[in-house]
């Protein structure tokens, strides 16, 4: 039992559990180096697979699309745009329970979006001119929705319905198909219509990042891609980054709980496991002063995981990356939690909003028991899309910011643009710029000019 869910005191934490890796010291399964080696046909690095998937994407275009889905992903495609009737025979055939849910989720989605405040501004000055800022949405973007081992068309709807709120014009979307029937779940193709999302293409992994990145056949090049994923798809928007916007790079999900002796084993042990089972390098750590609720989550964790479909995966999760930490004080607690910069960060304890205005770097925060992170990953409002590794503490969620782009406006007056030149040309020659210099004297002469005229 203690094997699965240890307890750990603060300073071994620190060097285990609670210390951040770099990119660099990635050490990557034996299996999945040997998996590259099979496909490509000599050994090497995850990193390597997806620059040479990248780059033949982008000289040859769908012909290499085609050819690396079939390598990578076993399916022969015939097209890779979904018609636009499945999308809507999906959703018309969808539950209507789980239609409804997903309907109602998008709506909260994009209410709490529209109250982001991004707009234009201009500030007219009667002795300068203007001065001010426009903001425009960017043209395209393109969002990854993961599939593998299961459907996520919660991710779909967290990204696309915040572009349709910032005024993207075209959105469009890859999905990678389901191993058991090589189409894309209804699921999937049923948010995408509630999204409206402009096409949705069944391709996914690294070459569906390259044809996002740089066109293939009918999928277009985008301006951005955003959008969680597995590795090679992270991988890949790392190196397409430059051509292409991203949002980000997410990596496995993680989740800090802070909790103190009044809070509920059963519901903060929950709240681990629906965390460990997403990914087996997903993290789901207790930060706690109370070793006696420490001890009794780990037995609630035991139990709970038994009846849990997803076992092996939670094991491997809480067994190598997850745990509890006997911390001195809340206080300490929170130190801890800001130092590790948890996408979600959960507030356990009897006065959660006493902690908040100590937290300086989580992707979100969960006030209190009643605000658990599944609520954020499906229908709280704000985008489940958060930092994740450590950069909660210079990034943040997904949110309309991600969507449009500021265009600054400058138009001064002669008088204020002579007055500023004497100052530019100043700095300008002292940056050795000869050029600058005199593209800004030459205003000073010719306002010297219209006053002797």
């Amino acid at each position: 039992m203690t094997d699965l869910f240890p307890i750990y005191d603060l300073p071994t934490a620190r060097e285990g559990i609670l210390k951040r890796r770099a990119w660099a010291e990635t050490e990557y399964p034996a299996a999945l180096l040997q998996g590259v080696e099979r496909i490509f046909g000599e050994p090497l690095t995850p990193e390597q697979a997806v620059s040479r998937v990248l780059a033949d994407i982008r000289d040859r275009g769908e012909a290499a699309l085609r050819e690396w889905t079939a390598r990578i992903d076993g399916f022969e495609m015939q097209a890779f745009r979904v018609p636009q009737d499945e999308r809507q025979r999906a959703l018309n055939e969808l539950d209507p329970e789980l239609r409804a849910a997903l309907e109602k989720a998008a709506q909260r989605i994009a209410d709490f979006h529209a109250r982001q405040p991004a707009h234009s501004w201009l500030h007219v000055d009667e002795r300068e001119g203007a001065l001010g800022q426009i903001v425009r949405p960017l043209d395209s973007v393109g969002v990854y929705v993961p599939g593998g081992s299961a459907p996520l068309p919660s991710s779909l709807l967290m990204a696309a319905v915040v572009a349709r709120v910032a005024g993207v014009e075209t959105v469009i979307a890859c999905s990678p198909p389901a191993r058991n029937s090589g189409r894309i779940p209804d699921v999937i193709l049923a948010a995408a219509e509630i999204a409206g999302v402009d096409a949705l293409f069944a391709v996914g992994g690294a070459q569906a990042i390259a044809a996002m990145a740089f066109g293939a056949g009918d999928i277009p090049a985008v301006d951005k891609i955003v959008g969680p994923g597995g590795l090679f798809v992270t991988l890949a928007k790392r190196q397409v980054f430059g051509a292409v916007g991203i949002d980000g790079l997410p990596g496995p999900t993680e989740t800090i709980v802070i909790a103190d002796h009044q809070a509920d084993p059963d519901r903060v042990a929950a709240d681990l496991l629906a965390q460990a089972e997403h990914d087996v390098l997903a993290t789901a750590i207790l930060l706690t002063p109370s070793a006696d609720l420490a001890q009794a989550v780990q037995i609630r964790v035991a139990e709970r995981m038994e009846q849990l479909g997803r076992a092996e995966t939670i094991a491997a999760s809480l067994t190598t990356r997850g745990g509890a930490v006997i911390t001195p004080d809340l206080d300490a607690a929170v130190e801890a939690a800001n130092a590790y910069a948890a996408e979600h960060l959960c507030l356990s304890v009897a006065d959660p909003w006493s902690l908040v205005p100590k937290i300086r770097h989580a992707g979100g925060i969960f006030v209190g028991e009643h605000s658990f992170e599944v609520l954020g990953d499906y229908i709280a409002g704000p985008s489940h899309i958060m930092p994740t590794e450590g950069t909660a503490r210079f990034a943040s969620p997904l949110n309309v910011e991600d969507f449009v782009k500021r265009i600054s406006l400058i138009a001064l007056n002669p008088e204020s643009s002579a007055e500023l030149s004497r100052i530019a040309a100043r700095i300008a020659e002292a940056e050795g710029l000869d050029a600058h210099a005199a593209a800004a004297r030459e205003r000073v002469r010719d306002d010297a000019d219209k006053k002797r005229g």
